[in-house]
């Protein structure tokens, strides 16, 4: 499908347009970074127990998948996506600071919740002005993505060097500092006018292209990436969690956080090296028993005597388990799904993503606080089940891929939609 022509004022490249959106890229990522592995910890300090922090961390989760389609919608129909993307910013910001108010369960809850409808769209919408400019002005999206992967690597490592001195307390300091900068260079973004195509997560792209690609096998494929994702939740909610309880120390965490991410960009680097050659169903299938092998492994590592290093061997299983899922959901949509549709399938697959992801975090706080670190055995066979859908999928397969336009999919702009980091 084309795109409909660019304006006079499209034409004309923003000055220093990709190192504008390399500050964004690299600011925009400090403070998930530090939320993600370091924000349970705040909870568990001020007093929550297991049930309310899942609570605390599902619910934004099931408002998100509703909310953000509807705020990039918006930003696609906007005079200027960096416009929309400043106000984000600034709300988020500002909402952030609630959690220096008295830490009840009430209030942490809400701002949680407010706080997620102005801040999961900060990632597609970035990368949507990143990516106007690469099919404008034929800019490198990789050389400026590359800027948020390195500062949410950073972010783990630093973070945990902070809490190891300053303690759990810091925790929302370092969010509503890192939201700043993001903020400072915010206001430098590029004006881009309005997209010639929607974003991915655009509720009008969506409601327009998803009943063509409501068939057994896109319905297979995406529902058994969302539980196999979701397997996840248990690690994301808890493990940090965990870790603190055997000792190991705040700098240690940030480093284990850190290593998973390092081992999902090598595979980022490395795959079309190692997998070019195999199908989107064996990719699927390396990645389901990847994840299984991890939940497997990770309760006996401490009573097996492995220390610190088990657990770095366990995270390099990130590699396989997250990002080989990822990839493989962006090489069934390539080989399967035209063009024209790829940004809904995208953003149904984000949403498959997003709500089985808050139900397994939601069921995450019960199973910790009765079973610990064996929690994760109960990861075991939702990864199963998602290696089952992906089985089915194998035997709906179309026999022929569909080609739709020229334009190759990139690895992160799935990777950070789908994902939603």
């Amino acid at each position: 499908m084309s795109l409909p022509p660019l304006s006079p004022e499209q034409l004309v490249k923003p000055r220093h347009f990709e190192l504008r959106m390399s500050l964004i890229f690299a600011t925009l990522f400090v403070s998930q970074g530090t939320h993600l592995p370091y924000f349970p910890l705040w909870l568990q300090a001020k007093g929550f127990g297991a049930e309310q922090i899942a609570v605390i961390l599902a619910a934004p989760m099931f408002l998100r998948v509703v909310t953000t389609p509807m705020l990039t919608a918006l930003a696609d129909r906007a005079k200027d996506r960096a416009n929309v993307y400043i106000a984000l910013v600034a709300a988020t910001m500002i909402i952030s600071t609630g959690y220096f108010l008295p830490a009840t369960y009430a209030i942490v809850l809400v701002v949680s919740l407010l706080l997620t409808i102005v801040w999961t769209p900060h990632s597609p919408m970035a990368d949507s002005l990143a990516l106007s400019g690469v099919r404008r002005f034929g800019s490198n999206y990789t050389a400026m993505r590359k800027w948020g992967s390195i500062s949410y690597l950073c972010a783990n490592v630093v973070g945990g060097f902070i809490l190891a001195a300053a303690g759990a307390k810091a925790v929302p300091v370092i969010i509503v500092l890192a939201l700043a900068a993001a903020l400072g260079a915010a206001l430098f973004a590029p004006c881009m006018g309005r997209p010639r195509k929607a974003s991915p997560l655009s509720a009008a792209e969506i409601q327009h292209a998803a009943p063509s690609l409501f068939n057994a096998y896109f319905l297979y494929f995406t529902f058994g990436v969302g539980i196999i994702t979701a397997s996840h939740a248990f690690l994301y909610g808890f493990v940090s969690i965990y870790w603190k309880s055997i000792g190991i120390s705040d700098s240690v965490v940030g480093l284990l956080w850190a290593w998973g991410v390092v081992s999902e960009v090598c595979m980022f680097l490395f795959f079309n090296r190692i997998f070019a050659s195999v199908s989107v169903v064996k990719v699927m299938a390396i990645a389901g028993i990847g994840s299984i092998v991890r939940w497997i492994i990770f309760p006996l590592v401490w009573p097996f005597g492995l220390g610190t290093a088990g657990f770095f061997a366990v995270q390099s299983l990130h590699s396989v388990s997250v990002a080989m899922v990822l990839i493989g959901l962006q090489k069934m949509i390539a080989e399967t799904v035209s063009e024209e549709r790829t940004g809904a399938a995208q953003g149904i697959a984000y949403f498959f993503n997003g709500f089985f992801m808050a139900a397994v975090t939601l069921a995450s706080g019960p199973l910790y606080d009765r079973l610990g670190v064996n929690g994760f055995w109960a990861m075991i066979p939702i990864a199963i089940v998602g290696l089952a859908l992906i089985g089915f999928a194998a035997r709906s397969a179309p026999k022929l891929p569909v080609r739709g336009g020229n334009e190759r999919p990139l690895v992160d702009e799935t990777r950070h939609t789908v994902a939603g980091k």
